[in-house]
């Protein structure tokens, strides 16, 4: 049976076949078996064209839910469930942003509590592993943005929402232009905060009416085979696709009053 959602998926992505195959370095043939006999690739490729194409392996290969080895595999990649963010040890967050030396990403509306007291030299730290390689990557939501607002009222906070977000701007600035380092503003609904520290992660999830402090908090470690860390990672790539680079305003100069004589 042709597979429907990988032909669709493709053309969605404004993509042909030839590239589809010079991204995942297969013939064009291989690809087009795919989509015509249904052919379940090999997981490399699964996961290589799922992420070209900014979708879930399972949506383009349902049957890959029933293989053994997927299951055990997600299965290990879940370490621990915190009850409320609270209740994470301060020196988790701490660890998550000091032992990455490869990739740091962030997802968050204002993510306020990380610089404000999780690791109150955030910003140093960031410099620090973007200068000795690494690659940070933080997505704020937008104060300006309608997702903000629409998370404030469903907080009930009013203008707080949009104010933790130009703080913790003002928490990164002495990080803003520093090599490896990029800063984007998001105008999306978020289902979880995600703070993800080479293969280390962890997702705090959004409940309505409820501060994401208050919402549960999944520890995840990347395993190969397995599904969970690279569904969520998915789901930030796709945000941060998104979103715009945030650009500094100069700050503006009160003009000097003439002194009358």
């Amino acid at each position: 049976m042709p597979n429907e959602r990988l032909r669709g998926s493709i053309t969605a992505a404004g993509l042909h076949l030839k590239d589809v195959a010079k991204h995942v370095e297969v013939n064009q043939k291989t690809v087009e078996r795919w989509i015509m006999s249904g052919r379940v690739p090999h997981r490399t490729h699964r996961w290589a064209v799922a992420k070209l194409l900014g979708t879930d392996e399972a949506y383009l290969w349902p049957d890959v839910m029933d293989e053994t080895r997927t299951k055990v595999a997600s299965e290990a990649e879940f370490i621990a469930l915190y009850p409320s963010r609270i209740v994470v040890p301060h020196d988790r967050w701490r660890s998550l942003v000091d032992n990455a030396s490869d990739s740091l990403d962030i997802l968050v509306y204002a993510g306020l509590f990380l610089p404000d007291g999780g690791h109150p030299d955030l910003a140093g730290a960031m410099i620090k592993m973007g200068a000795e390689g690494g690659r940070v990557r933080v997505l704020l939501g937008d104060p300006d943005g309608d997702a903000v607002d629409l998370r404030a009222e469903e907080e009930d906070i009013g203008s707080s929402m949009a104010a933790r977000v130009l703080l913790s701007l003002n928490y990164l600035k002495p990080a803003l232009g520093a090599p490896g380092v990029e800063v984007r503003l998001h105008n999306t609904t978020l289902y979880n905060s995600i703070y993800r520290g080479d293969n280390t992660m962890y997702v705090n999830t959004h409940v309505y009416g409820a501060p994401a402090s208050q919402s549960p908090v999944l520890h995840l470690q990347r395993v190969p085979g397995g599904r969970l860390f690279d569904h969520y990672q998915a789901s930030f790539d796709r945000v941060w696709d998104l979103a715009v680079p945030y650009e500094p305003q100069p700050k503006r100069r009160t003009p000097r009053r003439e002194k009358v004589s």
